[in-house]
């Protein structure tokens, strides 16, 4: 657990909510943000063909541009997730959260229109070590 980020004590969240925080207090010198990162290889292709493809094949993709500026999917605080199809949210949270250890990012989700084939884009707020 990152030694920068925490859930307030009397933080409280709905029973139905996902695998997000609903509030999280940061310290911090330096903040790592990636820009919205889709199911894209390097060649320009699209990876995958399903929500849970393409949400791994996001989260991967992520995950390098985390790594390239020294963070991990520890060190993430906010989560902006936009979908091509809301219906699919289930499905995503399903590959999404085996990804983050607690205390998750607190998190946003909208549907919106993508590019062409892309059923989600992932954009990352991370505190730096």
């Amino acid at each position: 657990m990152s030694e920068l980020k925490k859930i307030p004590e009397n933080a409280k969240q709905h029973v139905t909510a996902g695998p997000y925080s609903p509030v999280l207090e940061i310290e911090c010198k330096k903040l790592v943000v990636i820009s919205g990162s889709a199911a894209i290889a390097m060649d320009g292709s699209i990876i995958g063909t399903t929500i849970e493809e393409q949400a791994k094949a996001t989260l991967e993709n992520c995950k390098k541009q985390l790594l390239s500026a020294g963070c991990t999917f520890d060190d993430v605080f906010k989560v902006n997730v936009f979908m091509k199809d809301l219906k699919d949210w289930g499905r995503f949270n399903e590959v999404y959260k085996l990804e983050f250890p607690d205390p998750k990012p607190v998190r946003t989700a909208v549907q919106v229109g993508l590019l062409p084939d892309l059923l989600c884009e992932i954009e990352m707020w991370a505190v730096k070590k």
